[in-house]
Formats: structure tokens, C-alpha cells, sequence
């Protein structure tokens, strides 16, 4: 029998045993859905329905205007108090988030040029404290532009994400997670699976080549994922929203070297454990954790120490996930795009070379 059939016939094998492997579809297909639906609509790094408390110790005209910045900003949620106690309190209790502090002397000293206000943030959650002081100071820029701010104005842009929607920043970098699931832990998985079935100890003693065993495996699941990919793009597109800047194409091939990235992965990890509980831990603990921790999809890379912001560099998923914001977030950036494609070629050769040097035709 020749190569050509030998091949054909592993590969017609591989498609119809996904086929009809529930759980190997429901990783490929049914995970990447829910996935994006719970980060889409479940978590948000932003900072919305804030419940502000306001002491005003002083009503006055100005005093007015400037709390009215707050009730007209969709990120507050305002409450008057008379007493800066009342306001501690209800802030020891939970019920306020944030203190916005104006002095008996705010009137006197705002038509002076420099009204200080007093902010008081809960800053248990360091994000979101961050995020409202930002809030703030935009209401409060706003005030001095309009209430004699002088020669100076000032106009914010935000650029890539007008929004400033961590939706829209989150989904791209998700793909890169998903992408990782179906390609190095479900082919870990499954291969680990024939071990124990014995299936694999068949193909050994048939004529085909290691390299074609290999080549059958990859693939199939280089399809699935990639389909995959095509999946949780257009659920970020359609039912998200989120803008594609960038080329599709470019998209495509990016996730063809990260899927070949993952595959050998998968692949490498299969070719030292035959275990499915082993080989999915060693999956999860080297590829998908560090996908979801250290490739900057929910935490930003520079602000890592920098031992961890070494050892990110072995991290495929880093990579991606900067060319998918890229592609995403602000279009065709090629000086972003170039050098990140040229890691995952590197690492997706490196990959399956060791795959290829480890897996030997052999039972023990």
C-alpha cells in the first residue's frame, strides 16, 4: 500500500472517531460558545453603576453644577449626604463605593482658580479603585473646562477602543485561550486515549510511518480548531460587536501558525504521557493556564515582574493574543503583527520537531 493511501486511510480514521467523540466536539465546539458567552456578558474589567456618595457642606450654584457631572455620567450612580460621617458610614456598611468631599470653602475657592475637592476611594479592589479616581478626575476636568478653565482645554481621545470597553478588549485575547483548548489539551487528551484503549499499540504494528501516525493526528484538529476560530470570530463580531479593523486573512494565517503552535504542543505532551488524567493536567498546568495567565489576555505583561515577564516569552499565546488585539483592536499594524507571526512560526517548528523526535514507532 502506498504512502499516499496509508495516509488517507489514517486521516478518514481521525475524522470519523471526532466525529463520534462527544466529548471531543463538545472541547472543539460547545466550550469556545459558552466560553465567550460567559466573558462577554459575564465579566467586565470596568467600573459601571458606581455608587458614589457626595457630601456638599456648602449648597451653592457651583457646588450644583459640579454634582451634576456626576448624575449625568452613565458610570455613577450619586448620593447626597449632608455629613462627611454619614458618608464614612455608609461606605463601612458597603453601600458607597467612593466619597466626593466639597468643602465648606469650595465656592470661595473655585472662583479663587483652585477648588480642592476631597475623594475617598474604597480600594479593596485595586482595579476598580483605580478606575474610578479616572472617573472622577474626568467630571472633574469637565467642571474646570466649563467653569473658567482658562486657555488651556483639554481634549481626551482614546484610541483603539473609543469605548473603553473591556468587552471589546477581553474576546480577541479569548480566542487565543480557545484556540489552546482544542489544540493542545484536546489533542493531548485524545491521544492519551487511544494509549489506554490499545488503539495506538494497533497502528504500531501496521506498515505505516510514525511521521504519517503523526501527520493524521495533526490535521484533523488543525481543521477543528480553525473552525473553531472561525466560530469565535463571528460570535465576537455578530453577537458582541466588536469591530474587526484589521484583515481577516491576516487573521487566518496568524491562527494557522498558533494552531500548528498548539498542535505540537499537544502532540509533544502525548508523546510522554499515555495517561488521559496525566496528559490533561500537563496540558492544562503548560498550556492553558499560562494562555489564560501570562499571554497578557486579562493581565497586562508590563506590569508583571520582570522574571515572570521572561519567562512570558516562552508563552505561544502571548504572541497571538498581541496580534488578535492588534488585528482587532487597531487594524493591520504590521510592526506588531511581523515580528509576533515569526515567534509562532519558530515556536510551532520547534514544536513539532520535538514531537517528531520523541514519538518513536515503539510499545514501550
Amino acid at each position: 500500500m502506498s504512502a499516499r493511501r496509508r495516509l488517507w486511510g489514517l486521516l478518514r480514521k481521525e475524522s470519523l472517531q471526532i466525529w463520534r467523540d462527544p466529548s471531543a466536539l463538545a472541547i472543539a465546539l460547545l466550550l469556545p460558545t459558552v466560553l465567550l458567552l460567559i466573558f462577554g456578558y459575564g465579566v467586565s474589567l470596568d467600573a459601571r453603576n458606581v455608587r458614589l456618595a457626595i457630601v456638599v457642606q456648602e449648597p451653592g450654584p457651583l457646588a450644583t453644577q459640579f454634582v451634576a457631572g456626576f448624575a449625568r455620567s452613565p458610570y455613577f450612580q450619586p448620593v447626597l449626604f449632608a455629613a462627611i460621617q454619614d458618608a464614612e458610614a455608609a461606605m463601612d456598611r458597603g453601600d458607597a463605593q467612593a466619597i466626593v468631599w466639597l468643602q465648606s470653602d469650595f465656592a470661595r475657592a473655585a472662583n479663587a482658580g483652585g477648588a480642592p475637592v476631597g475623594l475617598l476611594v474604597n480600594g479593596v479592589d485595586a482595579n476598580d479603585a483605580r478606575i474610578i479616581e479616572g472617573y472622577v478626575q474626568q467630571v472633574w476636568a469637565g467642571f474646570v473646562a466649563a467653569h473658567g478653565g482658562g486657555v488651556i482645554s483639554v481634549q481626551p481621545r482614546v484610541r483603539f477602543n473609543p469605548s473603553v470597553s473591556s468587552r471589546d478588549y477581553l474576546v480577541p485575547g479569548l480566542i487565543a485561550v480557545i484556540m489552546t483548548l482544542t489544540g493542545a489539551l484536546l489533542t493531548a487528551l485524545v491521544i492519551a486515549r487511544e494509549w489506554e484503549r490499545g488503539t495506538m499499540e494497533a497502528l504500531m504494528v501496521t506498515p505505516v510511518a510514525m511521521r504519517e501516525i503523526l501527520l493524521a493526528k495533526l490535521l484533523p484538529y488543525f481543521v477543528l480548531g480553525m473552525g473553531g476560530m472561525a466560530g469565535s470570530v463571528a460570535i465576537a463580531v455578530w453577537l458582541f460587536g466588536v469591530v474587526l479593523h484589521g484583515s481577516f486573512w491576516v487573521l487566518t494565517a496568524a491562527s494557522a501558525l498558533f494552531m500548528l503552535a498548539a498542535l505540537g504542543m499537544g502532540l509533544l505532551i502525548s508523546s510522554v504521557a499515555r495517561n488521559q488524567f496525566v496528559a490533561g493536567q500537563i496540558a492544562i498546568i503548560t498550556t492553558f493556564l499560562p494562555a489564560f495567565i501570562l499571554s497578557g489576555f486579562v493581565f497586562d505583561i508590563a506590569s508583571m515582574p520582570r522574571a515572570v515577564q521572561i519567562i512570558t516569552h516562552v508563552v505561544a499565546a502571548r504572541y497571538f493574543v498581541s496580534i488578535l488585539q492588534s488585528v482587532f483592536l487597531a487594524g493591520d499594524v504590521w510592526s506588531v503583527i511581523a515580528p509576533n507571526a515569526a515567534a509562532l512560526a519558530l515556536m510551532a517548528v520547534i514544536f513539532l520537531v520535538l514531537a517528531r523526535a520523541i514519538a518513536r514507532k515503539r510499545l514501550d
